[in-house]
């Protein structure tokens, strides 16, 4: 059994247009409404959670929604088009009314702004579980590690993408002094990303073909369904499979606190606490990403050894632990020792490579073909219910208490992470790793 590289490159196209515009969001909104908008924390935090309270409905609600759709172009691209042409268009807009309230302030504008980012979150909803359902669809059980390690591969790709520009056009030595930094540039480079990614997959990825095959596959291995028939011949869950698929959920939401709050916090963190600027903040997120770049193909490997299970309890301990090196690191108050957070960063990365990798897969593997989406959207709904929580909290600690508290506060959440996986049993189908060079005649085109 192969893993077809090509297909699952393609198909984690929009996954790269998804995180690079999730990057962004996460690092620059923040800045604009404290900066421009001046916004205290908590407001910002609940502002900031917003996406995360309506992809907590939107995400599974659209997840299975395309499980029933049937078109010519399949059931997850439908969505996949229509969602990302609408947010390529609400992005452009934003930078337009952080502009004009920066040289005019009104209420107007900033309701306006407001309106304009929630419709855009909508949009976004619309197609991130069927993207992420794509793979699955088209992926055989024991290969979803490695298929979910391109599609994280692909994803981080999108994130090096946008740090890489973000650190070139806004450097500490441009942005210093300024009253106002402009990134309609920024916006302008994600939508095109997006319009580039998705223009590729609309002539390239063939899902109702793909997907055909590997359903047919999938008959072949009844053994690989950990579903029970219940009323009107709907699979559903053993109970002991429930409860597994309740502490991976757990699990997922407890490392997201952990995660969400520093993507969140890092840059005003920098800011408040170390004197640094965007520049120096993208520089740490580029270095995650490029340890998480490293490890997926790793991760995925090491899960066909060891199990996924192990493998994501490792991501988990080394996760908690990166964070309390971190807060040492900047609370010494000794700029040597920030050389050192690059290669914490870096390690952080890499764990986080060894989670995600194998949580989906995890998740799906539980559940029958006909449910992915769905089951997709319960995983994101898990995240999202953390991320709704944490910006709101994380904020209003580092207000009330100190900016001292977030690298604490994540390493707390990460550990329970780690705690909460040690009770999931199932999900771990492993696939049989190719050793010396048969692993090279895997890697179909």
């Amino acid at each position: 059994m192969k893993l077809n590289y090509k297909r699952t490159f393609l198909s984690g196209l929009a996954f790269l247009a998804i995180t690079a515009f999730w990057q962004m969001y996460d690092n620059v909104l923040p800045l604009i409404l404290g900066n421009t908008f001046h916004l205290n924390e908590s407001v910002t935090g609940a502002i900031m959670a917003s996406d995360n309270i309506l992809a907590l409905f939107l995400l599974p609600l659209f997840g299975k929604l395309s499980d029933g759709t049937k078109t010519r172009i399949g059931k997850r691209m439908p969505y996949i088009l229509f969602g990302t042409g609408v947010a390529i268009i609400l992005t452009n807009l934003l930078p337009i009314w952080d502009n004009s309230y920066a040289r005019s302030p009104s209420q107007f504008k900033l309701i306006s702004f407001i309106i304009t980012l929630g419709l855009l979150l909508i949009a976004m909803s619309v197609f991130r579980s069927p993207s992420v359902a794509l793979m699955p669809d088209i992926t055989p059980k024991p290969l979803r590690s490695r298929g979910n390690a391109i599609i994280n591969l692909m994803g981080a790709l999108g994130g090096i993408l946008y740090l890489i520009f973000s650190a070139l056009m806004y450097p500490e030595s441009k942005t210093k002094e300024l009253d106002h930094v402009n990134y309609q540039p920024l916006f302008i480079f994600i939508a095109a990303l997006m319009f580039v990614a998705i223009g590729i997959m609309l002539i390239t990825v063939k899902e109702p073909k793909w997907s055909k095959e590997n359903d047919l596959i999938e008959k072949e291995h009844p053994e690989w369904d950990l579903t029970e028939q219940g009323k009107n011949n709907h699979a559903r869950l053993p109970g002991a499979v429930r409860r597994s698929m309740l502490f991976l959920l757990a699990s997922v939401a407890l490392w997201y606190f952990a995660y969400n709050a520093l993507t969140t916090w890092f840059t005003s963190y920098c800011s408040n606490l170390m004197g640094k600027n965007l520049g120096f903040a993208s520089t740490c997120f580029l270095i995650t990403n490029v340890g998480a770049i490293i490890s997926f193909i790793p991760a995925g490997i090491l899960a066909s050894h060891i199990g996924r299970r192990k493998t994501i309890l490792i991501g988990t301990l080394s996760f908690s632990l990166c964070f309390v090196f971190a807060y040492f690191i900047t609370t010494s108050g000794s700029n040597s020792a920030l050389f050192t957070m690059y290669i914490d960063f870096f390690i952080v990365g890499s764990a986080w490579a060894l989670i995600n990798v194998n949580s989906l897969p995890m998740c799906v593997e539980m559940c029958s073909g006909a449910d992915t989406g769905k089951f997709t959207g319960y995983y994101y709904a898990a995240s999202m219910s953390a991320q709704v929580v944490t910006p709101v909290l994380a904020g209003t600690l580092l207000k009330h208490i100190s900016y001292k508290i977030l690298f604490p506060y994540a390493a707390a959440f990460a550990f329970l992470s780690f705690v909460t996986m040690l009770f999931v049993r199932h999900g771990d189908n492993r696939a049989i790793a190719a050793k010396g060079l048969d692993a090279f005649d895997e890697m179909e085109i």
